[in-house]
C-alpha cells in the first residue's frame, strides 16, 4: 500500500474542519490502496520547542515520502502570524521529504486596524513562501482567482474540498425529501457577532417575503453559531408565522439526516464561494442552495444547484426561496444539478483520485 502523510497544526474546537477533511480524504484514499496518516504539530499543548523536536524526530523516517502540510493561519499561530508553517516546511525539506501544501486559506485575513494590516502582510508573505518552497501547491479555489500566482505556474492545482458530513446515497436523498407535506429550509451555521445580526435579519426578511408569496415551510438552524444566536433568532422571528427550530451543533449522523430530509438550504454567510463547507454539505445532500453571489462566487461551487441573488438583497432572496419551494420542477432540477456537481467535483472519491493523480505524477 502506498502512503501519504497529512501534517496539521493545532486542533480547532469544538469541531475541527481540517481534521474532518483529512479523515474523509484518508478513507477515500484507502479505497485506492493509499494510506493517509495524520500527524499533528501540537504546538498549542506542547509549546513550539517540544512540538518541533517531535517533528524533527518523526520526520527522520519521511525521506522521499509525500507530506501534505495543511495550512490555515490560526492552525500555525495563536494570533494569525503563521510563521510556524514555514518552520515546519523547512524541517520537512531538511529531512528530504517531498512537500505539498494544501492552502485552505490562500488569502490574508483582512481588517481595518493597523495590527490587522500587519497580520495580513505576514500571512501573504507566508503563503507565497510556502508556494515557493513546496513541490506542489493545492488550492480549493479556481486557480484563475488566485491573483498572485505566476502566469507560467506549473506546480499549482485546484482540488475542491468535500463535505465533512457523511455522503448519503442519492436514492435515499430523493426518498427522504420527496414526500414532505411541509417544506423544510435548513440554515447550516451562523457567523459569530456582530455578523450574526445581519445574517439573522436577512433570513427573517427573506422568510417573510417567501411566506407572503404563498410558500409554507419550517426553518431549522443547525451547526456552529446557531445556539449562540438563539436570542437574536427568537427576536427576529417573534411575529413571523413560521416554525423555527434552533438545534446547535449536532452529531454528524443527525446532521446528515436533517440535510437529507430538507428541501432547500439558505446560505447568507456572505457571498457563496468554493470553500464554503456548509454549502458543499448541502450540495452533497442534493439540496438547492439559495444565497448571495459576489466576486468570489465561481467554479466549481457554481456547478451546484444554486439560486443566487446580489449580496444583502433580502427581498430578492425571499423571491428566490419562494421560487424554489413552490416550483416543483425547478426544485427537482436544482437537486439533480447539486447531485451531479457532487459526483463530478466534491465527492471524496473524486477528490482522492485527483490527489493521487497529482502526487503520483509529480
Amino acid at each position: 500500500m502506498q502512503s501519504l502523510i497529512a501534517l496539521l497544526g493545532r486542533q480547532d474546537s469544538p469541531t475541527d474542519g481540517i481534521q474532518d477533511y483529512c479523515e474523509f480524504l484518508g478513507r477515500a484514499l484507502e479505497r485506492r490502496s493509499v494510506q493517509l496518516t495524520i500527524v499533528r504539530v501540537d504546538w498549542m499543548k506542547k509549546g513550539w520547542a517540544r512540538a518541533f523536536i517531535d517533528l524533527w524526530r518523526w520526520s527522520k523516517e519521511w525521506r522521499g515520502s509525500w507530506i501534505i502540510l495543511q495550512y490555515t493561519a490560526l492552525a500555525w499561530s495563536a494570533r494569525g502570524f503563521p510563521f510556524g508553517a514555514l518552520a515546519a516546511l523547512v524541517v520537512l525539506r531538511w529531512r528530504g521529504a517531498r512537500c505539498a501544501v494544501m492552502l485552505h486559506e490562500p488569502r490574508q485575513i483582512s481588517g481595518a486596524r493597523w495590527v490587522d494590516r500587519i497580520r495580513g502582510a505576514c500571512q501573504s508573505y507566508v503563503v507565497r513562501e510556502l508556494y515557493r518552497n513546496a513541490e506542489k501547491i493545492i488550492f480549493a479555489d479556481s486557480l484563475e482567482t488566485i491573483g498572485w500566482l505566476p502566469k507560467d505556474d506549473s506546480k499549482a492545482v485546484c482540488i475542491p474540498i468535500g463535505s465533512n458530513i457523511s455522503e448519503a446515497d442519492p436514492i435515499e436523498i430523493q426518498a427522504s425529501n420527496s414526500h414532505n407535506a411541509l417544506r423544510t429550509v435548513v440554515v447550516f451555521c451562523v457567523t459569530g457577532p456582530p455578523h450574526s445580526q445581519d445574517e439573522v435579519a436577512d433570513i427573517a426578511l427573506a422568510t417573510q417575503g417567501a411566506l407572503a408569496g404563498g410558500a409554507h415551510f419550517r426553518l431549522i438552524f443547525v451547526g456552529r453559531g446557531t445556539i449562540e444566536a438563539e436570542e437574536e433568532i427568537t427576536r427576529a422571528f417573534h411575529d413571523v408565522p413560521v416554525e423555527v427550530r434552533v438545534m446547535g451543533v449536532v452529531p454528524r449522523t443527525t446532521l446528515s439526516d436533517i440535510l437529507a430530509r430538507s428541501d432547500a438550504m439558505l446560505c447568507v454567510r456572505g457571498a457563496l464561494f468554493p470553500t464554503r463547507g456548509s454549502a458543499i454539505a448541502g450540495i452533497a445532500a442534493g439540496l438547492p442552495i439559495v444565497g448571495y453571489r459576489g466576486p468570489e462566487t465561481h467554479f466549481p461551487i457554481t456547478e451546484g444547484g444554486t439560486e443566487l441573488v446580489e449580496y444583502r438583497d433580502s427581498a430578492a432572496l425571499g423571491l428566490a426561496l419562494r421560487r424554489v419551494l413552490l416550483d416543483d420542477d425547478l426544485r427537482r432540477r436544482l437537486k439533480e444539478k447539486s447531485l451531479q456537481a457532487h459526483l463530478a467535483y466534491f465527492s471524496w472519491d473524486r477528490i482522492a483520485e485527483r490527489f493521487w493523480e497529482e502526487l503520483s505524477n509529480g
